[in-house]
C-alpha cells in the first residue's frame, strides 16, 4: 500500500513574534483541523492509501487518528517523543527509511528546515503553519492533502512537478570546535551577542548574511536581497549581503524583515554568489541565525558560508493538481452508463 507522511510541529507558530510584531497565530485547534483536511485530501485517489504521522505531546496526531476516513489506513509513527525539534528530524528520517512517496509538512521554515535535514530525495508538500513563511506555502490542507496522493500513487511523476530547493550552510571555528548550522532560505549575521528569544527582531542588529533565494515578497533577508538581486528558489547559487547603518549606507532599501515590520536597511553591498562559493564574515561578538532565528553564539570568528543545490524536494502544488487531471485521476468513466448524446 502507498504511503503518505504528515509531521504537524505543535511549536511552530508560537514564538515572541506574536507579541512583538504582526504574525498570526496558529493554535492546535487550527493545526488539528489543517490536518484533517490533509487526510480528506489523500481520499481523493482511487486507490487506498496508508498515512503515518509524527506523533507529539499536544495531542494533535491523536485526534487526527481518531477523525481520519475510513478509507485510509492511519496510524503513527512507532518513535519516542521529547517536545523538541529532534522529533521531527526523526519522524523524516523514518519517512525517508519507509520510502513514502509525499510528506506533508505543516509548520514554518524551521519545521521545514528539520524535515529537509532527514527526508532525502522524498518530495515535501511545505504547508504554512509557522512564523517565518518563506518556503512553506499558503496552500489548503484539503489541496495539499490531494497533491501528496497524487504523488504517492504515482499518477503524476515526482520529477515532473518538484524542485531542488537551495541551502546555505554555515561554518564556524572556534575555541570549542567547528560550528556549524543549515539553512533553507537565509543564514543571518546578527550583531545581538546571544541567543535569547532566538526570533531576530531589531533590524540594527542585522548585519547580513547568505540567501538561497531572493524576492521582495518573502520576509526578512531574503526580501532585502529581492529589493535588489532577486532569485529564483531552485535557482543555482544565492546573494550574499553586507549591511550597514543607513545613515552611512551608499543605498538603502525597504524590506518586510518579520510579519508586521517594514524597515529601512543599509545596503554596504550585495552580490550574486555561485553555488559553493565561500562567503566569508568577521563576527567579533554576535549570532548566526538559520531562516529568521540565532542559533550560534560566537565571539571573534569567522563564520563561512555557502550556497548549496542538494536541498529539500519541493512540491509545486498547483503543477500537481494540473497534471493530475490531464491524467484524469479525477474522473470515473461508468462502463453502465451511456454516453451523453451530441446534437
Amino acid at each position: 500500500m502507498d504511503r503518505v507522511g504528515l509531521v504537524v510541529n505543535p511549536a511552530a507558530g508560537r514564538d515572541i513574534r506574536r507579541l512583538t510584531g504582526g504574525a498570526s497565530v496558529v493554535d492546535d485547534y487550527a493545526k488539528r483541523r489543517v490536518a484533517d483536511c490533509v487526510l480528506e485530501g489523500l481520499t481523493a485517489v482511487a486507490d487506498p492509501l496508508a498515512v503515518r504521522l509524527m506523533p507529539d505531546r499536544s495531542g494533535i496526531a491523536d485526534h487526527v487518528l481518531e477523525e481520519a476516513p475510513d478509507e485510509l489506513e492511519a496510524a503513527a509513527l512507532e518513535m519516542s517523543v521529547e517536545n523538541t525539534a529532534a522529533d521531527t528530524r526523526r519522524a523524516a528520517a523514518q519517512f525517508r527509511k519507509q520510502g513514502v512517496g509525499a510528506v506533508v509538512v505543516l509548520g514554518g521554515d524551521g519545521t521545514t528546515r528539520d524535515v529537509a535535514s532527514e527526508i532525502g530525495s522524498v518530495p515535501v508538500v511545505a504547508v504554512s503553519t509557522g512564523t517565518n513563511n518563506v518556503v512553506p506555502s499558503a496552500v489548503d490542507g484539503t489541496v495539499a492533502g490531494v497533491a501528496a496522493a497524487l504523488l504517492a500513487t504515482d499518477v503524476v511523476p515526482a520529477a515532473d512537478v518538484t524542485e531542488r530547493h537551495g541551502v546555505v550552510e554555515a561554518r564556524a571555528e572556534t575555541p570549542n570546535g567547528e560550528r556549524n548550522l543549515s539553512a533553507l532560505a537565509a543564514a543571518e549575521v546578527s550583531s545581538r551577542s546571544f541567543i535569547g528569544s532566538r526570533a531576530l527582531l531589531d533590524p540594527g542588529d542585522l548585519r547580513g548574511g547568505v540567501v538561497s533565494r531572493a524576492h521582495p515578497g518573502d520576509i526578512g533577508l531574503p526580501a532585502v536581497a529581492g529589493a535588489l538581486e532577486p532569485v529564483a528558489p531552485a535557482a543555482p547559487g544565492g546573494v550574499a549581503l553586507r549591511l550597514t547603518d543607513p545613515e552611512d549606507a551608499p543605498r538603502t532599501a525597504r524590506a518586510t524583515l518579520a510579519p508586521g515590520v517594514v524597515a529601512t536597511v543599509g545596503i554596504e553591498s550585495c552580490e550574486r554568489v555561485e553555488p559553493d562559493d565561500p562567503v566569508r564574515f568577521e563576527v567579533p561578538d554576535g549570532v548566526v541565525g538559520a531562516d529568521g532565528e540565532r542559533e550560534l553564539e560566537l565571539t571573534d570568528t569567522t563564520v563561512e558560508f555557502r550556497v548549496r543545490a542538494d536541498g529539500p524536494r519541493l512540491v509545486d502544488v498547483d503543477a500537481v493538481l494540473a497534471a493530475g487531471s490531464e491524467a484524469g485521476a479525477f474522473v470515473i468513466e461508468r462502463a453502465d452508463h451511456p454516453p451523453a448524446r451530441e446534437d
